[in-house]
């Protein structure tokens, strides 16, 4: 896929057209062609055991009209993909992947259902050519949205995780409400020959709140503030959810087995000082640590030095007016707090404080309203 990296006016520098892509969704409102994730159609009658193998969390009472963010193991226990599925009948479901993961998801699915568990009754497609995925958001895109939806957009009718379907600007569409990026959001479903009308009706409707197209640099800015990890970025295949401080998404007392259960309780991946996703504040806010940097406790120790992490992402924010990144350091959910050393490309060590991953409303305040 190609997709816009970022949308530049007249002389701007992309450092300048990244603070304004980013300020225009967390103020008023930016909208973003989100199709290239992958899309899954799954149906039939043991769907949702199906989900509750695939996924580590539970799926048995997942209602029609519901999302819900799922996390995909390999059987060693280690992060595969992840994603939002949402419910669309009771032997309905919509799978949504990374990117990069759809095909290799739909190839996991199908060699599951056809070498292990032949027995169940699920047919797995991909639609993801089918359906085009435009999001709109920040704080205006309830108001931009309700100027061309019959659907009721009120919170107490359409809350944070559900889905809706309807119209918008006149065409048939599937409406979730989700968010990548912390802000109120909307992703629009339409197929895909009705793309373009969509998206112009949008930004025709939405030139009175200032809309911003934005690109995908500005997305991964948008989501790193928030500590939402990027899988095959954030991780690299010998990471578990509780690694990453996504236990919460793993079912504790499911009564049947998932892939990876098993192996995440192994030995090794129960240790204390396994390498944990954190948050890193360079001492100096003004500097940009390099993604790949490697990580030491001890600055001062001799030759070779003992690596204990690297830094996987790596921004300057602008709604926070610092640098900010995500980074795997070993024993780092204990480290809170504490200093470690980044190595930079002049031979030098940068100090940063060791904090959560999320870095911008830590309550989820803004997408739930």
């Amino acid at each position: 896929w190609k997709r816009p990296w970022y949308f530049p006016r007249a002389t701007e520098s992309i450092s300048q057209t990244l603070t304004r892509e980013c300020m225009s969704v967390r103020q008023k409102v930016g909208i973003l062609d989100a199709s290239t994730l992958g899309k899954i159609d799954i149906q039939g009658p043991d769907a949702r055991e199906f989900l509750n193998r695939i996924y580590t969390n539970n799926w048995s009472r997942l209602s029609v009209g519901r999302c819900k963010y799922g996390l995909m193991c390999t059987e060693d226990g280690m992060l595969f993909d992840d994603g939002v599925t949402a419910c669309l009948g009771e032997q309905h479901f919509i799978m949504t992947t990374t990117t990069g993961g759809a095909a290799r998801v739909l190839d996991w699915l199908e060699n599951w259902l056809q070498t292990e568990w032949s027995d169940l009754r699920v047919f797995c497609n991909s639609v993801t050519d089918y359906w085009a995925t435009i999001a709109i958001s920040g704080p205006f895109s309830r108001e931009l949205l309700s100027e061309i939806t019959d659907i009721e957009l009120d919170r107490s009718e359409f809350s944070f995780m559900d889905w809706r379907q309807g119209s918008v600007a006149g065409i048939p569409a599937r409406v979730f409400r989700i968010s990548f990026t912390g802000e109120l959001s909307y992703e629009i479903n339409v197929q895909v020959d009705y793309a373009a009308a969509i998206w112009d009706a949008l930004i025709e409707h939405g030139a009175k709140y200032d809309i911003c197209p934005y690109g995908t640099e500005t997305m991964h800015i948008l989501r790193a503030e928030k500590g939402f990890i990027i899988v095959g970025q954030d991780t690299d295949g010998s990471v578990t959810p509780k690694d990453l401080g996504l236990d919460w998404a793993v079912a504790k007392h499911k009564p049947f087995s998932f892939l990876g259960e098993r192996g995440m309780e192994r030995a090794d991946c129960i240790r204390a000082e396994r390498k944990q996703l954190v948050g890193l504040k360079t001492h100096d806010p003004a500097i940009i640590l390099e993604e790949g940097s490697q990580i030491v406790f001890d600055p001062k120790q001799e030759k070779p030095m003992h690596m204990v992490g690297h830094v996987t992402s790596s921004y300057l924010s602008p709604i926070l007016g610092r640098s900010i990144a995500l980074a795997l350091v070993e024993g780092g959910h204990h480290r809170l707090g504490e200093t470690i050393y980044v190595a930079s490309g002049e031979h030098k060590m940068r100090p940063a404080e060791v904090c959560p991953p999320v870095f911008y409303d830590p309550e989820g305040e803004r997408q739930n309203g």
